[in-house]
């Protein structure tokens, strides 16, 4: 791809990790403190619930998402004691209008899964949706069917369909061939309202031939909803890790540009890195749509009022205090007013819905003044420009896009590396 046709200069992307480590390393510095309970809810306030399932079949060397290796007995005593958080969270009067399982793999044990989501339905009478995660593996157990009716979208770890990344990230001899995933996602699909696939580009040997049959055969496959990550490898991943599977940065805007061109033709851009067929179905990033979440099981992340909370990281802690009647919150970090602005200002960005109106009803600001700097950067990066039809909804150019889909790599990056430190102290009796 030539020089002009770039979305954002070489320059321009360094400075923007550059920034936001900068702001990641000032914001995402967590105090420890010990609470029964989050905050009690707001009445009138919306809340989504997020609840972890920290277990594995197998560990890909380039995750660093909060899980375990899978063993039986202590998964089972896991998801009673979820369910006992998600007691306590109704006891405190939450209710929720969607519910987000995420891992780890949620299906691990699919009969404990229709037990939790179960009791969230009965619990939660507001709830509307439910979204699931999953690996390819787990689309060929026969209980899978079981959870039909009970999750309205699935989504499914893929990565890609090329063999010789599958191999590379030791995903071949864990989940079959890309052929074979690919028939069982097909098989799949008539299961849930909504299927996404979840891709990852920026791997080292994804070239833009490899990158192209794999977003072809996702137009192919036809799924509701596509989401197509960029690796994202931290400071805490195995320099080994690193230096094998990353593609250099520089590939990253060629490669951007081949799935914009090649999934805008059929699927309308949800974000800077998802698409849907329909523009009114939830997404892996939930943060955009939700401004507050109760995070509910070991490593969980909530955001409530002006403060992020992370329970423990420790399975013992966590069985321990919830036997106890307590919830698993050990660290806290309270943000300003300025920082939670520019948090969704990056929301806005990534999610191509750049709102003043937004900014004028829930935070009480005008954007333009409140984030002047940052405003006036966007501009002049060319990644916003005023829209004459509607000049309270700003459009959000295909740079721009891409300029979020860097700023959430670096985010997303800084909070696995706050997942890393979490984890760092947990000995053989915590797991």
């Amino acid at each position: 791809m030539s020089e002009h046709e770039k979305l954002l200069p070489d320059w321009m992307i360094g400075l923007t990790d550059r920034i936001m480590k900068y702001y990641i390393e000032r914001d995402l510095t967590l105090d420890p403190v010990v609470l029964d309970r989050h905050p009690l809810p707001e009445p009138g306030h919306e809340y989504m619930m997020y609840a972890h399932i920290p277990f594995c079949h197998t560990l890909c060397s380039y995750c660093t998402f909060h899980r375990f290796l899978f063993k039986e007995y202590k998964a089972r005593e896991y998801f009673v004691s979820l369910r006992k958080e998600m007691q306590m969270a109704r006891d405190m009067g939450y209710d929720f209008t969607s519910m987000y399982i995420g891992g780890g793999t949620t299906t691990v044990l699919e009969d404990e899964l229709i037990k939790t989501i179960e009791l969230a339905r009965k619990l939660f009478p507001s709830m509307k949706e439910v979204s699931c995660e999953t690996d390819p593996a787990h689309l060929a157990s026969p209980s899978f069917k079981d959870l039909k009716g009970l999750v309205d979208r699935m989504s499914i770890g893929v990565q890609s369909f090329d063999d010789n990344i599958l191999r590379m990230t030791e995903r071949y001899e864990k989940f079959g061939s890309g052929a074979q995933i690919f028939e069982r996602i097909q098989a799949a699909q008539e299961l849930f309202p909504i299927i996404n696939v979840d891709m990852i580009f920026g791997f080292r040997g994804q070239n833009e031939k490899v990158l192209q049959r794999d977003v072809d055969l996702l137009m192919k496959l036809n799924p509701r909803q596509i989401t197509t990550y960029p690796l994202m490898v931290t400071t805490q991943t195995k320099a080994s890790v690193r230096n094998n599977i990353a593609a250099p940065s520089a590939d990253l805007a060629a490669q951007y540009r081949i799935i914009l061109d090649t999934l805008g033709k059929n699927y309308n851009q949800l974000t800077s890195w998802t698409f849907g067929r329909s523009n009114d179905e939830g997404f892996d990033e939930y943060v955009v749509d939700h401004d507050e979440y109760l995070g509910l099981g070991s490593g969980a992340f909530s955001f409530l009022g002006d403060s992020l909370y992370v329970n423990t990281f420790s399975l013992r802690r966590y069985n321990e205090r919830i036997a106890q009647g307590k919830m698993g919150v050990e660290r806290r970090k309270r943000f300003n007013k300025h920082s939670i602005l520019q948090y969704r200002l990056l929301l806005g960005l990534f999610a191509a819905r750049l709102s003043r109106k937004y900014f004028r009803d829930v935070h009480g600001v005008e954007l333009d003044r409140a984030l002047f700097k940052e405003m006036l950067g966007l501009k002049l990066a060319g990644a916003i420009k005023e829209n004459p039809a509607d000049p309270d909804n700003l459009i959000v150019t295909d740079a721009g896009k891409f300029l979020g889909l860097v700023m959430m790599k670096a985010f997303y990056s800084g909070m696995d590396n706050v997942r890393a430190e979490l984890r760092k102290p947990l000995s053989a009796i915590d797991m």
